[in-house]
């Protein structure tokens, strides 16, 4: 669930603006936790150097339909006019797309709690996006524990 209240000031059209916001969240969510930029370099040697391997759908992961939260409520704020613009209207195209930040801290605070489940209390690195394999490297386990992942051992990617 995802709980989203904007203030656009004045909306000149909510359902519009509704939708802008759900788009970007969404966006955002993206960004934050698939979306992985793979460049040629040493540790990617089977990419020509300073090529972007992750470009188009085939190796680029965006957000889908099924990505949208199940239960996403969005609201405008009310009575907040912004006296300056036309209308009284607001922005609302980047604020919602890095609100979605909350979707990968809310992820890192799940790894912490793994982690303090099996023993490993403390600072642990997690770099965006949080991908699936980095959340589940991030996560000791017996499985982890058994190929010889240290416990601070840091994620590097999916590639």
């Amino acid at each position: 669930r995802a709980d989203i209240v904007m203030d656009v000031g004045n909306s000149l059209n909510p359902a519009i603006d509704i939708g802008q916001i759900e788009g970007a969240f969404t966006q955002g969510m993206g960004l934050f936790t698939m979306e992985e930029l793979v460049w040629g370099d040493s540790d990617h040697k089977w990419i020509r150097p300073g090529n972007l391997f992750t470009q188009g759908p085939g190796a680029y992961k965006i957000p889908s339909f099924n990505d949208v939260p199940l239960d996403l409520r969005i609201s405008l704020l009310k009575n907040a006019p912004n006296p300056k613009a036309i209308h009284s209207s607001k922005a609302i195209g980047e604020p919602p797309l890095f609100l979605a930040a909350s979707v990968f801290y809310a992820i890192k605070n799940a790894v912490e709690a793994a982690r303090v489940d099996h023993g490993l209390k403390g600072a642990f690195p997690m770099d965006s996006p949080a991908t699936a394999e980095r959340i589940r490297m991030t996560c000791p386990d017996e499985i982890t524990k058994a190929v010889g992942v240290p416990s601070k051992f840091r994620p590097l990617g999916s590639w």
